[in-house]
């Protein structure tokens, strides 16, 4: 567990946060219990060699006068897709909106994650949004604040296959690092709303993510779906032998968000500034992604070392971090995300969309 408290963060910080982003040299995502074993065990103390942190002198929304709110923030190694959170420490948006974050380390699932915050073991957290609907479809109680990008997931082929896009996936094999991962039930979606059965016209297999393009290059999947880091990195490792033929940015989705975050309900009724507070931190770290990728790149590559600062930015160049929907705009996503999802087979034919967004998404006091 490492204290972000709004001081300088130590070296041995660094890691922690570094583990808590799940950010890997050459894997791209990995869980923190498997890269620093002793992270998830204890605190990290405050000492040894500080790296200073950037405070910006602007209106807070938190009260400027008194104590920074205490925050516990859950992760668990959201990658680069999640830049604006290294960021929003490191440029100062915690600190102008007063805020004291303590990032909590969890190395499972995004069940998991939800289940920290509807069980008040944390405050916040921030994921994939396709991986959120269906727990909270199920009863999990975790409100929605915002949305904070789109894109990261992708979808390749090899050159010379003759599949040059979707459709050419029927009758196929996917290759994907996880059966219930955002990839999986992205192109789930898109393979419905071309015409092919997701349960029974492809099949998926899953394998760890360093091996997916091995396996493909054996003819044993006719296709990887991946997210970044990862996914970036097997297409550029392929010496051009991976074509892109689909991402979370095709079609519709082009506008849509990929990753929200979401506040435990308890948090949200009883103190909503504080709710406000980190929305707008986050969201203005975002915006700073999206107006200077290369500092946020920079920022992010404290995590990533062996990954140069111009891959990362050109990364996030390839999302769209200015677009952070909330209130209103984020309730329809959520609705034209899980009218998808049902016809994909993933969320259930009961289920109203309008209702599960009416009962998700909060609106932010302005």
């Amino acid at each position: 567990m490492t204290r972000f408290d709004g001081g300088p963060l130590s070296r041995r910080g660094v890691l922690g946060l570094a583990g808590a982003l799940g950010a890997g040299a050459s894997l791209g995502v990995l869980s923190a219990a498997n890269a620093f074993p002793g992270f998830a065990k204890g605190a990290v103390s405050g000492s040894g060699d500080d790296v200073p942190i950037c405070r910006v002198s602007d209106t807070s929304t938190a009260d400027p006068k008194g104590a920074p709110r205490h925050l516990r923030f859950a992760y668990n190694g959201t990658g680069i897709c999640m830049a604006a959170v290294p960021v929003a420490l490191h440029r100062g948006y915690f600190a102008k909106h007063n805020l004291d974050v303590e990032f909590l380390q969890l190395a499972g699932t995004t069940d998991q994650m939800l289940q920290a915050l509807a069980t008040d073991k944390a405050d916040a957290g921030a994921s994939m949004l396709l991986n959120w609907l269906k727990p909270l479809e199920q009863g999990i109680d975790v409100k929605l604040t915002t949305g904070l990008h789109g894109g990261c997931t992708r979808l390749f082929a090899r050159k010379g296959s003759g599949i040059s896009d979707i459709t050419g996936l029927k009758g196929g094999t996917i290759g994907v690092s996880s059966i219930s991962g955002t990839p999986r039930n992205f192109f789930a979606i898109l393979l419905s709303d071309n015409g092919i059965n997701p349960e029974t016209e492809v099949q998926w297999r899953e394998f760890p993510a360093d091996l997916l393009a091995t396996v493909l290059q054996r003819g044993e999947i006719q296709a990887i779906a991946d997210a970044d880091p990862a996914a970036w990195f097997t297409q550029h490792r392929s010496n051009g032998d991976l074509v892109e033929i689909a991402s979370n940015l095709s079609g519709d989705y082009a506008n849509l968000s990929c990753c929200t975050l979401g506040v435990r309900t308890s948090l949200w009724t009883g103190d909503p500034a504080a709710v406000v507070a980190l929305s707008n931190a986050v969201r203005d770290a975002a915006i700073h992604v999206a107006a200077s990728p290369d500092d946020a790149a920079e920022v992010f590559s404290k995590y990533t070392p062996k990954v140069p600062v111009a891959d990362l930015a050109a990364m996030l160049r390839s999302h769209t971090h200015h677009h952070h929907p909330a209130g209103a705009a984020l309730r329809q996503e959520v609705v034209k995300i899980t009218s998808d999802l049902k016809r994909a087979a993933i969320i259930k034919k009961s289920t109203d969309p309008e209702k599960l967004a009416n009962r998700v998404v909060v609106d932010l006091p302005t």
